[in-house]
């Protein structure tokens, strides 16, 4: 029985994007291989005591010499669309140009020639967490030079392979790489530096994604006919006690430290929300902090973020309801100056890693929220997906069951309010090492046996699902047509 059988494909518009994402540290392996540097995540790994069992993305799914299985799978799907990352080391090991690697250009070349072969458009994003080591010794995402050498490295992408690349991804989820890699520490680089270096790394990341968008614009679009944005995530937020004012704004002040943070300079108004400056401003007075403006402001003389942004991506995993803690916090943190705590409602089931609630619904309301936010841009689902955890289960039923309810959503979002949602892409091809997770979470719809050599790709259940749904989709369009 085809458990994805309700998902109403006439209601997705012809050229619809349906694709799955990978990322490059998580799939590709050989990390010393063929000429590359290392990369904050090799390093970060590599000190042990970071990630689950001291596992690595050293071979992780081998994607690098094992990239035509890879190609077999994304066939097997039906796929229009692959996202995937480059590694800035493999291309260049010091994250300069003053050294291409000859070897790392060949394998990206063969990747998109080969998609492209097989009909299906890659979108290709520049950084994915994995900045070069040799920047990171440099300063990385805390240096104002940071943005410089990521527009040189960006142009050299566009240069390099743009000619078949049409979709482009500057960074992906600086919100993430922000708070994760500066504030709590439990991503790379691993620094705790609460309530600074945060807002100073995020600040960096938009600089850094304007002045390639800015370059694409003046220098390649022309001649290329590209896209290019930056992936956002976000979860969907409401507040805990609907009936409590506080609860109503610290929702609103949660969205816009995790969304707004990085939408509105890019879509709005080419600066922060104006509650999360006032916020860290008050609490600049509260805490008797003096060292200067925590929120850095955008500099006259360089490219403004807004409007650097040719669609909205956006990863979407899971919702929250939200508490005020506005009074709660008496130090220096991230935390305190949002002021507002999610939790998970207790009727949400989770899905493997515990902070993932599976809450469908929530993608919708949040697709509305985007269009009426942020002035109706056309949407790519860049990431959304649903883990397991412990024995393996090929025939994934519950993994069938939320693809189906989360594009049940997606079609009423695009035919019922008007969202143009114009791609999905699954998370993830296939079973990966997932961060600070290891490989113990899978959100595949193909099985990596990580115990074999071999590493095997398996389709699950819901590959084979998610496949029917987009055959039924090209047969719809092709019906339509005729």
């Amino acid at each position: 029985m085809a458990l994805l059988k309700e998902v109403p494909v006439d209601a997705f518009p012809q050229g619809f994007a349906w694709g799955a994402a990978t990322a490059a540290y998580q799939i590709e392996g050989c990390w010393d291989m063929d000429g590359k540097g290392p990369s904050i995540w090799d390093t970060f790994c590599h000190a042990k005591g970071r990630v689950f069992e001291d596992q690595t993305g050293d071979v992780a799914c081998n994607s690098y010499q094992l990239w035509e299985e890879d190609l077999k799978c994304i066939q097997q799907l039906g796929l229009t669309h692959y996202r995937l990352s480059l590694s800035w080391s493999r291309l260049l090991p010091d994250g300069t140009t003053n050294y291409i690697n000859p070897k790392g250009v060949a394998y990206y070349n063969k990747v998109i020639n080969d998609l492209i072969a097989s009909a299906v458009m890659p979108m290709v994003t520049l950084n994915h967490f994995d900045l070069p080591q040799a920047l990171e010794n440099c300063g990385g995402w805390k240096s104002p030079e940071i943005a410089d050498v990521f527009d040189s490295y960006a142009r050299f992408c566009f240069k390099t392979f743009g000619d078949r690349v049409k979709l482009w991804i500057t960074v992906n989820e600086p919100y993430v790489c922000a708070k994760h890699g500066y504030e709590d520490g439990l991503f790379a680089p691993g620094l705790r530096e609460p309530g600074t270096s945060v807002y100073l790394v995020g600040h960096n990341m938009l600089r850094a994604h304007a002045k390639a968008w800015h370059s694409y614009d003046a220098y390649f679009r022309h001649l290329q006919g590209g896209k290019v944005s930056i992936a956002l995530n976000s979860d969907w937020a409401e507040p805990l006690d609907p009936s409590s004012p506080e609860d109503v704004a610290a929702t609103k002040r949660y969205m816009d430290f995790i969304l707004g943070w990085f939408a509105c300079p890019v879509f709005c108004t080419g600066d922060y929300p104006e509650k999360m400056k006032t916020r860290i401003e008050a609490r600049n007075l509260e805490l008797g902090f003096s060292e200067g403006p925590r929120l850095p402001k955008f500099s006259e003389d360089e490219p403004n973020p807004l409007g650097t942004a040719d669609f909205f991506a956006l990863n979407y995993y899971t919702s929250r309801k939200v508490k005020d803690t506005s009074s709660h916090h008496s130090e220096l943190s991230f935390k305190g100056d949002q002021g507002a705590e999610g939790v998970m409602d207790p009727s949400w089931p989770i899905c493997g890693v515990s902070w993932l609630a599976v809450v469908p619904e929530g993608l919708r309301k949040l697709l509305n929220c985007i269009k009426e936010t942020y002035n109706n841009p056309d949407i790519y689902i860049t990431e959304n997906g649903f883990s397991q955890i412990g024995p393996v289960e090929l025939e994934d039923v519950e993994r069938c069951q939320f693809y189906q309810d989360t594009l049940q959503d997606v079609a009423k979002a695009i035919g019922d309010d008007g969202v143009s949602v114009r791609g999905y892409f699954a998370w993830t091809l296939m079973d990966n090492f997932e961060w600070a997770e290891g490989f113990r979470a899978r959100f595949g719809l193909f099985h990596v046996d990580f115990s074999r050599a071999e590493l095997q790709r398996t389709v699950y259940r819901s590959g084979r699902e998610y496949a029917a749904v987009i055959s039924r989709h090209r047969t719809h369009v092709e019906l339509e047509k005729t």
